[in-house]
């Protein structure tokens, strides 16, 4: 049985750097304390002793509840949500990414098991238009690397693994918009699923990825060559600890471990995200019952995509500029595309059938390949997850959330399983969900099939999943909102 545990505290995070606890806890390598209340590390400590992580040193000087998975001298990687740096709508960035005060949390522990020695990452490839110095001012991820160096001497390094950024991350990506990056320190590993990958077998030439460049992303999804392009310091880790946000998804549903491991990549353009088309043309792009002047537009848009932007010129940028100028100034203000319409394109709808194999295919890499790219047949990497559900995003997420004020965090070891218990927190039922289709599948061992295969810790009592699942439909514990191309098709 796979543990999970969950608890609920008052929706508010430490917001004064560097994250203190607001009070001195026997365990604690430190004596600084935060006149700020930290909700999220009182509970945190709550879980890990329900979970029953070195339950009987716990409130002593000896309590190390990650000494089960991680030993002195190990390399451990932080992985957040880090997707952008800014809500585009002016609401809480924190409806969008993981707050750094819950990252302290787990440096700290992390520390503890380490006693002093090794490493502590914490890497994230955000979406292109994030930008990472707009961001670090909003975590302040410096004050934390500040207090370990001077209370510890040890060193915090905080990762950015994307190969490129936008220069102003609040316009196009056009090619005179970007910027290199050095990219992950250790390199990136191109891993091949060939057949193993669940895209294999379909056709290729409407995929599209996370870039304009659809020609990159078909050349590595084509027939025995499903390749991914991730990151060696993930991969290279002793031990890998997942930091999602509770967040509703555009393209799958839901947005926890499993699909937030589009964070390991260092390429996105190797994801593909959906197909180009409606599903009567062979496409998951948008639904086909759209109105004939949206599809004309949609059409129209994705040849200027493809044969100017994709082409990373000057002379393409110039095109496409001059085209968007002509369509704003004598076709927009007489007829525009429908809101509806918008709102599904690009795969964002229930109807996606691709997202989910992306999301299937990295939980293999995950689980069962090793640092050098080999797939085993057994879990070969220590993980553990823990979701920031203190403020949730609901509606149109993952990028344009609503808050949720849920005042939770759900952790476990096993992905599936802590993602399983989230969505049904979050009031979704995880089989409407393609991703948690894998699971059935008897080919891959992930040790869990299904949410009676886990146990639920909760306020001191341990529920069976098949159980707890019952309470559930009689009682909502949240209430989020899907995503407006899901609505009805994944609530409880």
């Amino acid at each position: 049985m796979e543990r999970v545990a969950f608890g609920l505290t008052l929706p508010f995070y430490n917001s004064t750097p560097p994250y203190h606890p607001h009070k001195r806890y026997p365990e604690a390598q430190f004596d600084a304390t935060s006149k700020t209340y930290n909700f999220p590390y009182e509970l945190l400590r709550k879980l890990f002793f329900e979970i029953g992580f070195d339950k009987e040193n716990f409130n002593t000087p000896k309590w190390n509840p990650f000494k089960e998975i991680i030993n002195p001298g190990e390399k451990i990687v932080i992985n957040p949500n880090f997707v952008l740096s800014y809500h585009p709508l002016g609401k809480d960035l924190f409806s969008i990414i993981t707050h750094p005060s819950i990252i302290r949390i787990i440096i700290d522990y992390v520390f503890i098991a380490l006693k002093g020695d090794g490493e502590i990452i914490v890497a994230d490839a955000p979406q292109m238009d994030c930008n990472w110095n707009e961001l670090m001012n909003a975590l302040k991820i410096d004050s934390i690397q500040e207090f370990y160096k001077k209370e510890f001497n040890f060193e915090i390094k905080c990762i950015d693994l994307r190969n490129f950024e936008l220069i102003d991350n609040r316009k196009k990506a056009y090619f005179e918009n970007r910027r290199k990056l050095p990219g992950d320190p250790l390199g990136n590993l191109i891993i091949n699923l060939g057949k193993n990958s669940e895209f294999y077998g379909l056709p290729s030439e409407n995929y599209y990825g996370a870039d304009l460049n659809r020609e990159e992303t078909i050349k590595h999804h084509r027939g025995e060559i499903q390749e991914y392009c991730l990151s060696k310091t993930i991969l290279s880790a002793d031990t890998v600890i997942f930091v999602p946000k509770m967040k509703v998804h555009k393209k799958v549903g839901v947005t926890l471990n499993i699909k937030g491991l589009v964070g390991i990549n260092t390429n996105k353009n190797y994801l593909i995200h959906y197909r180009v088309g409606t599903p009567d043309e062979g496409g998951d792009q948008l639904p086909s019952n759209r109105p004939k002047y949206d599809n004309l537009m949609i059409k129209i848009q994705r040849f200027l995509y493809d044969k100017a932007l994709a082409k990373m010129s000057k002379t393409g940028d110039f095109i496409y500029k001059v085209a968007l100028f002509g369509y704003n100034t004598f076709i927009k203000p007489f007829k525009k595309v429908s809101e509806s319409t918008i709102t599904v394109d690009s795969g964002n709808w229930y109807g996606n059938d691709s997202a989910w194999r992306m999301a299937a295919d990295l939980a293999k890499i995950i689980f069962f390949a090793d640092a050098n790219g080999n797939l085993h047949k057994t879990k070969i990497r220590k993980m553990f997850c823990i979701i920031d559900g203190i403020v949730g995003g609901e509606n149109v997420g993952p990028l344009l959330p609503d808050e949720n004020y849920s005042g939770t965090m759900v952790i476990g070891s096993n992905p599936f399983a802590v993602d399983i218990i989230a969505t049904r927190l979050m009031g979704f039922d995880y089989k409407k969900i393609k991703q948690f289709k894998i699971l059935e599948n008897e080919k891959w061992n992930f040790n869990i099939r299904s949410h009676k295969d886990i146990e639920v810790y909760f306020n001191g009592q341990i529920i069976e999943g098949e159980q707890f699942f019952e309470y559930l439909n009689k009682n909502r514990v949240f209430a989020y909102k899907p995503h407006p191309g899901w609505i009805g098709m994944l609530e409880v």
